[in-house]
């Protein structure tokens, strides 16, 4: 069953239990799939799903944190809920060990000795993390690696 199926059975069974909150949550999930339907023109890919399920992860939690800098505490909440929905639908990150095992043999396959290669490093251990890692910890990890 694909993630945008999944948020369609899951808003009905909300709806059902008058989780508004949750419905209103699915339903922007399921807007922004749609979307992403029509930019690309077909369904999309599990990954291209992802995809779109972090860019609204990632939004929600830009928002929660700025309104939480400017003191609307109800707002900064809400958008922190939203968030949690979303994850949800997203794969469990990888641990802390998990990603240093795979910058170390991101870093053994390509062979990198210092930052001239930390693209290569950081491509190979993107690869290998399956997009269950997020870019900036990836990056500082690899960086502390090679330096």
């Amino acid at each position: 069953m694909s993630i945008a199926e999944q948020i369609q059975q899951d808003t009905k069974a909300a709806m059902k239990n008058r989780d508004r909150r949750r419905v209103e949550t699915l339903r922007m999930l399921n807007a922004a799939l749609k979307n992403g339907e029509i930019e690309v023109g077909r369904s999309l890919s599990e990954e291209e799903e992802q995809t779109v399920l972090k860019r609204q992860l990632k939004q929600r939690e830009e928002s929660a944190e700025a309104f939480g800098k400017a003191g609307r505490e109800e707002q900064a909440a809400s958008e922190a809920a939203e968030a949690e929905v979303v994850r949800e639908y997203l794969p469990a990150p990888l641990s802390e060990e998990e990603l240093e095992r795979i910058v170390d043999q991101a870093m053994e396959e390509t062979g990198a000795s210092g930052m001239k290669e930390m693209g290569a490093v950081m491509g190979r251990a993107t690869a290998l993390a399956e997009g269950r890692a997020d870019g900036r910890p990836l990056a500082a990890l690899v960086r502390g690696r090679l330096q």
